[in-house]
């Protein structure tokens, strides 16, 4: 059977314009740090453009080398505009309340954003709602940011469409707390809280009931029924195999292997009728599996600094050596052998780039 490779995931090229805005914002041009990742203005003006995860991050952090500021995140989401996140901010730009502007902004997070880790959550109860940004631990320079930009950014996009300032009541973030934590702490009405489960933000009653002077009933039941249509489009998968692969992302981690049984439970079938499913589409679970495993290994390698031993953590290995062992058998590469070689690969690419006076994103 024939199984489109898992990608690290993707994002709207709309999310440069806060960090070009920021980088501005300290006394730098952007523009060649952009193009140096192929982000000229035709290609961010360009509908509907991506740009994959590892770019991204790999520009974050080269924006930082830039600027030295650790706290680029922050800064750059205080210049998010819900526009930026295409159809689905424009839509939350349009909803009655605040409260509403942020469910519908997350409900429809895969029109702008996609992460094979997970997707964001809003969580509301009684007396509130959690905004909540899914793990992509472990972290490093490469990433933080990532969490800053949003956390903040989901901030900014509220305050600006009901024009008053919007704060966190609790503000929640995975990794310890950087050399700039105080810079976190004008987000939330109390201490930030740094090493915690999740990354998320909490948001009052009061604060989710502020009616936005801009919304437009009409408008906003059009908006929302073409998002419907764009996330059906998107999320629309043709097997049951690859609803497994996308479910497997997020299940593996931590050193462990997640099993047949736990993804039939997921999927709400029976294990056999799982099983039969996948025989009549020519593949098993297993294979799925190793085929997944594979696939993010190679797109850790070639596109992430993580280390090896990060990596058999994220890909559910009990032990590096294991994932080292497993990886040989899919290449007939160690993982080392296999960084140096895409490594190789991709300064002949930049250079060839750079002589024909183009770049890919």
């Amino acid at each position: 059977m024939s199984r489109p490779r898992v990608r690290l995931g993707e994002l709207s090229v709309g999310f440069v314009q806060p960090l070009a805005q920021a980088l501005r914002e300290l006394g730098h041009d952007p523009a060649p740090l952009l193009t140096r990742y192929g982000l000229n203005e035709t290609r961010l003006a360009e509908a509907g453009a991506r740009l994959s995860i590892p770019r991204y991050m790999h520009l974050g952090h080269a924006a930082i080398e830039l600027c030295a500021e650790p706290a680029l995140g922050l800064r750059m989401g205080r210049w998010s505009l819900l526009s930026q996140a295409g159809l689905a901010g424009v839509a939350a730009a349009q909803a009655p309340t605040l409260g509403e502007a942020a469910r519908t902004l997350l409900r429809f997070e895969a029109l702008y954003a996609a992460n094979y880790r997970g997707h964001s959550r809003y969580q509301e109860d009684a007396h509130g709602a959690w905004l909540a940004f899914y793990s992509i631990s472990p972290y490093n320079a490469y990433n933080r940011f990532v969490v800053d930009s949003l956390l903040s950014g989901w901030l900014a996009q509220l305050t600006a469409m009901v024009d008053r300032p919007v704060l966190a009541e609790r503000l929640e973030v995975e990794f310890t707390a950087p050399a700039y934590a105080d810079d976190y702490q004008p987000l939330c009405t109390s201490p930030v809280q740094f090493g915690a489960e999740a990354n998320r933000l909490r948001l009052s009653r009061a604060t989710l009931s502020l009616n936005n002077p801009q919304h437009c009933p009409s408008t906003y039941q059009h908006l929302l029924q073409l998002c419907e249509s764009e996330l059906s489009q998107r999320t629309r998968v043709r097997s049951v195999g690859e609803r497994i692969t996308h479910l497997l992302g997020p299940l593996l981690s931590g050193g462990r292997e997640p099993d047949l049984e736990e993804v039939a439970l997921r999927l709400q079938l029976p294990p056999w009728t799982l099983r039969r499913k996948l025989a009549e589409e020519g593949t098993r679970f297993r294979d799925l599996l190793n085929d997944t495993r594979r696939d993010l290994a190679e797109t850790y390698i070639r596109d992430t600094e993580l280390t090896f031993g990060e990596i058999a953590y994220l890909l559910g290995f009990a032990s590096a050596e294991a994932f080292q062992r497993a990886f040989k058998r899919w290449t007939s590469l160690t993982p080392g052998e296999f960084r140096r070689s895409q490594r190789r690969e991709g300064q002949s690419s930049v250079a060839s780039s750079a002589g024909s006076g183009g770049s890919s994103s």
